[in-house]
């Protein structure tokens, strides 16, 4: 540590005075607590904390920039690694805008198989968010209930996509493969078998300890109205009492009314709000949303219709299957024109913005397109970044060891902030 820098003319400092009352303190970016790579400068008085600067810039991921130099399904790659913990969400909110741009409607059961691939990685994201409460302050057990049942997720999507973490899985008017036989009956006995007792444990180990409850509560505080003015989105601005989301408010995929084209009905849940504002009922909102999401997906198992995954109207927009390409020259040459000669994807000069409810909050996309194979500027709203913006007025007055406890309950993810 070394002290803060204090004008030494002022009549009020003692230069004996300040060695002893501020310091500066860094916390992160190599830190246990952070989970990545973010920096705190703390000043602290004691172990009261008086003054905090958020630090960014680590991971240097520079997204916005490489969806210039890719097209509209190359960049597909780079979403993957803006939320790594829920990767597939980014994917789904990416080719959302895409799509807009494009004027694409997918298919209905695109939209299903979406939809609960959304819901999957909302849960994905909580699991670790609400866990990692309990491990950040020393409660190892409910760190471990959680990640076990996020292991099941990781199967699931290993068998939907190929791969466990950076999936990829979502393409422009559709997605890369259909889902495979005996994953509905697993996904159907997730949520009814393996996540139900997962929540209970965590919530058993912890809103029963008293020291937990004592570390959670009126920690980190946000108010209703600081968290409109803030900006921000997700179980942050609803464990402060701002009930928005935007499945609700601005319905997409199947959480709107005739998501079909036929009549369909919107899938049933409810947006859990608290109104405590600090970590307890962040926690909490979290734990819920867990419980919402495994009803969404339930519903969707039940409703996934039948028919192709991808736009078909319009051979130009989407890759031919690979038994085309096997067996027939169109589909040789029509997958050559796409890879090779990157034909097809041709949007219209203009622009478009779109935004999903992820775990964190709105991640959107806003899109320039001149014509070309890729987007002229591509513009990201991360939540991570803007929610991050609040830590340090909600850190302020507290002690260090309620750093950890506020930060984990934001749920920062670093990749997200460095565009």
């Amino acid at each position: 540590m070394s002290p803060v820098s204090y004008d030494l003319n002022r009549a009020d400092v003692r230069p004996d005075e300040i060695q002893e009352d501020r310091w500066t303190l860094n916390f992160g970016p190599q830190h246990p607590a952070t989970h990545t790579t973010l920096r705190l400068v703390l000043e602290v008085e004691g172990e009261r904390i008086v003054g905090c600067t958020p630090d960014i810039g680590f991971l240097h991921s520079g997204f916005e920039k490489l969806a210039e130099h890719l097209d509209y399904n190359q960049y597909v790659v780079v979403t993957d690694r803006m939320n790594y913990v829920s990767p597939i969400a980014n994917n789904i909110a990416w080719h959302a805008a895409c799509e807009k741009l494009l004027g694409i409607e997918i298919t209905p059961r695109c939209k299903a198989i979406r939809t609960i691939c959304a819901e999957l990685a909302r849960i994905q994201d909580h699991l670790v968010c609400a866990a990692c409460t309990g491990l950040d302050l020393g409660g190892l057990t409910a760190f471990l209930y959680g990640f076990n049942a996020r292991e099941t997720i990781y199967d699931l999507f290993e068998a939907l996509t190929g791969a466990r973490f950076t999936v990829s899985y979502t393409r422009v008017g559709g997605l890369a493969q259909d889902i495979p036989p005996g994953w509905v009956e697993k996904a159907r006995d997730f949520v009814r078998n393996v996540l139900p007792p997962a929540l209970k444990d965590v919530e058993a180990l912890l809103l029963r300890n008293r020291i937990f409850i004592e570390r959670v509560k009126g920690v980190g505080v946000i108010s209703h109205d600081d968290a409109i003015n803030w900006s921000l989105t997700g179980p942050i601005a609803r464990g402060s009492g701002v009930r928005r989301d935007l499945r609700k408010d601005e319905p997409y995929l199947c959480y709107e009314d005739d998501w079909d084209r036929q009549g369909a009905d919107a899938v049933e849940f409810k947006v859990p709000v608290a109104y405590g504002g600090d970590v307890l009922s962040r926690f909490l909102v979290r734990l819920e949303e867990c419980r919402q999401s495994a009803s969404i997906i339930e519903q969707m198992l039940e409703r996934i219709p039948a028919g192709p995954i991808n736009v078909l109207a319009d051979e130009k927009t989407t890759l031919p299957s690979k038994r085309e390409i096997y067996f027939s020259i169109e589909g040789v040459i029509h997958h050559f024109q796409k890879i090779m000669t990157n034909r097809g994807l041709e949007p219209p000069v203009g622009e478009a913005y779109a935004a999903n409810e992820t775990a964190n909050g709105e991640l959107g996309f806003f899109l320039a397109s001149d014509g070309g194979r890729a987007a002229y500027r591509a513009r990201c709203r991360p939540p991570s970044f803007i929610n991050y913006q609040v830590f340090p007025a909600a850190i302020v007055g507290h002690q260090i060891s309620d750093v950890p406890a506020v930060l984990n309950s934001l749920n920062i993810i670093a990749a997200e902030l460095d565009r």
